[in-house]
């Protein structure tokens, strides 16, 4: 058994199975054995499989956020934000089966008539990180589902609890076995199961960059299609001329959610010259005031990190950047709770040549750098391997639209520090990975297109 602890104080959560090989490929086995029967469902009764699914877990949402905060530690408001969030996919996709349309075209010979179709690409495969645990699995998972695609999901080992919970109010809901499968055990056994076996079309990744490439590259063998949302290097803009006060807590209230440990997470803040002294002291302030500790309260607090892999590489780039003269203006240490939390920080005078510019921080760092002229900003925000979401605040109707298109990121995100919603398309570019989540440019990842050329309907017999 896998033993899942609470990152908070390091008790016991629960156990999940620890697959063998033999498990896993059974479980793929069903997989692709439901896939002829649940693709030919027709996509009403997908769709109210998956209303049922959304009505069940949205009755007891409130045991599922407790279960989150306890083997996540991320603070019971913002599970309780994910719970909506990932239902959001479920009632979206539940919708989205019913509408995917093909075409008529034109015909290019006399008696005949071309269609397209769409037709769901086969039995699908997903790997989901630990970091939001139920959004996560619900929008892949809903997805395809809905396209009339099987699949089998391997969540993070951290955190399987939320995942398997999810699972069983599946099976309440009428979703048979084999249309959603799930499996724990070695990531990488697994993963090489899913991207080997050739009856499994589509993987869709979310994690590491170093894994999503390993994947990609497997993944020629059997032209497997791939999905991966990878790492992220995010830049945050504030001009001169933002709202100042909203521009504040859209920096901290983006950065500090899941305490720094998201993919869409601001990872460099770079801030004009003339309000940069005010802004770096209004976010001091702000994040000095945020409490840190366990997330089991309805109030917002910075949880613990999730392992001390985590603290580890967080507490080095802060020395890191301060070795290259950056300035603590908040936090830099560990919280006095010890364990695995870490205090909110806020770094002022970052070096670019500091690794906290080119590394995925995932933890409650908050680095400010200064910036003077926008064509300057904009070449610093593109500096990097990265490109899923950037973020800027600016009250310059022009200046917006030019950051729109200027900035090298699959999202670009003005005047907020909110990025999701089932309704929009998710995803990068670069080394961010490619694909897209969400809306109904996801579902388009779990169909082919197939083109049918029907001749000969001039002749009469």
């Amino acid at each position: 058994m896998i033993t899942v602890y609470n990152p908070a104080d390091g008790s016991v959560v629960g156990e999940a199975p620890q697959m063998d090989a033999a498990a896993v490929r059974a479980a793929v086995d069903r997989t692709c054995a439901a896939f002829p029967v649940w693709s030919r469902q027709l996509a009403r009764d997908r769709s109210a499989l998956l209303r049922r699914w959304f009505d069940l877990v949205s009755a007891d949402r409130r045991a599922f956020a407790e279960i989150m905060v306890k083997e996540n530690g991320k603070c019971l408001s913002e599970a309780l934000g994910e719970i909506d969030y990932g239902l959001g996919f479920i009632e979206w996709y539940a919708e989205e089966a019913k509408r995917v349309y093909g075409d008529t075209i034109p015909s290019h010979a006399a008696g005949a008539s071309v269609l397209v179709t769409k037709e769901p690409v086969g039995p699908t495969a997903a790997i989901t990180p630990w970091n939001f645990p139920f959004m996560m699995i619900c929008r892949k998972i809903a997805t395809a589902l809905a396209a009339g695609c099987t699949m089998i999901i391997k969540p993070s080992e951290e955190t399987p609890l939320t995942a398997y919970k999810l699972l069983d109010y599946a099976r309440q809901a009428g979703i048979p076995e084999g249309v959603f499968e799930m499996v724990t055990g070695d990531p990488k056994e697994i993963g090489e199961i899913f991207i080997s076996d050739r009856r499994i079309r589509k993987i869709s990744f979310t994690g590491s960059t170093a894994v999503g490439k390993l994947l990609a590259s497997a993944s020629g063998a059997t032209l497997t299609r791939m999905t991966l949302e990878l790492g992220g290097n995010a830049p945050f803009i504030v001009f001169d001329d933002a709202d100042f006060d909203e521009a504040v807590a859209g920096a901290v209230a983006a950065k500090l959610r899941n305490s720094g440990q998201v993919c869409i997470s601001p990872n460099r803040f770079y801030v004009q010259d003339a309000i940069y002294d005010r802004f770096v002291a209004a976010i001091a302030e702000k994040v000095w005031g945020i409490e840190v500790g366990d997330g089991m309260r309805e109030d917002f607090v910075v949880g613990p990190m999730i392992n001390q892999a985590g603290v580890d590489k967080v507490a080095a780039l802060v020395a890191d950047a301060c070795d290259h003269g950056a300035r603590v203006l908040t936090g830099g240490k560990l919280d006095a709770l010890g364990g695995l939390f870490y205090e909110p920080t806020v770094l002022a005078d970052m070096d670019e040549r500091a690794k906290a510019a080119q590394t995925e921080i995932f933890g409650p760092v908050l680095p400010v750098y200064r910036f003077t002229t926008e064509e300057e900003v904009i070449s610093r925000a593109n500096n990097t391997d990265y490109g899923l979401v950037a973020y800027a605040y600016t009250r310059d109707l022009g200046r917006a639209f030019r950051l729109s298109r200027e900035l090298e990121a699959g999202m670009v995100i003005l005047n907020s520090g909110s990025v999701g919603t089932a309704s929009v398309p998710f995803g990068g570019v670069k080394e961010s990975g490619y694909g897209r989540e969400g809306s109904h440019y996801g579902i388009e990842e779990y169909v082919d297109v197939k083109y049918v050329l029907m001749a000969g309907l001039d002749r009469r017999h």
